[in-house]
């Protein structure tokens, strides 16, 4: 814990970009209903891909790592009971892995606060080998063989992306409208497939403890 201050008061940040590509078979409707509305299979099973450009956990830099998160959700996101599992980058310092887990489990508060509301089985977190690259407009995230992805826009008028603008999401107000070319998840018992099936990038400036 940085300079050994109290859990959940540590300040933190992230800029950087996020994509998420889960089993909803058209856009994700959680991000206009807010998690109000169920996924579209009634329940989402999804993988997270987190390019850090800047940040830190106090005094422990962030910048230049990579997360892989899996989540699986029961039911409508707002009504929490999720399980999770955090791939935090190899090549953190333990200082900056430490941080990271508490960001991504809420213990850190802030903007990812929200898990530890929702997230009733951190399944578990580890240091792997996360791959996040751009090729074009294509996102890949790799983490070992457990996180296999390929996410792209989807192109609207002109060939521009097709942006969901001005949200109140918690990830960001602006989702790029996105489909996974590629998709395949091998971790902690589950066994998902989602090629075709919705995605979604996000330019995210998350920070805490507030």
């Amino acid at each position: 814990m940085a300079d050994g201050a109290q859990l959940g008061t540590v300040p933190w940040s992230i800029r950087g970009e996020l994509i998420l590509n889960c089993n909803c078979t058209v856009f994700c409707p959680c991000v206009v209903s807010l998690g109000k509305h169920p996924p579209t299979e009634g329940y989402c099973q999804a993988w997270v891909g987190i390019r850090i450009d800047a940040g830190a956990y106090g005094d422990a830099s962030l910048a230049g790592l990579n997360v892989g998160l899996l989540m699986d959700i029961p039911g409508n996101m707002g009504r929490g009971n999720w399980k999770a599992a955090a791939y935090i980058d190899e090549r953190a310092s333990d200082a900056a892995y430490d941080g990271l887990v508490h960001i991504f489990s809420g213990a850190a508060r802030g903007t990812t606060g929200l898990f530890k509301m929702l997230v009733s089985e951190f399944l578990g977190a580890e240091r792997a080998a996360v791959e996040y690259r751009t090729e074009g407009k294509t996102r890949h995230l790799t983490v070992g063989k457990k996180i296999v992805g390929a996410i792209e826009p989807v192109a609207g008028a002109g060939g521009n992306d097709i942006v969901i603008s001005n949200t109140e999401y918690w990830m960001g107000p602006d989702i790029t409208v996105a489909h996974a070319l590629k998709s395949r998840v091998r971790a902690y018992g589950r066994v998902w497939d989602f090629d075709g099936r919705s995605a979604e990038i996000c330019q995210i400036d998350w920070k805490g403890p507030k």
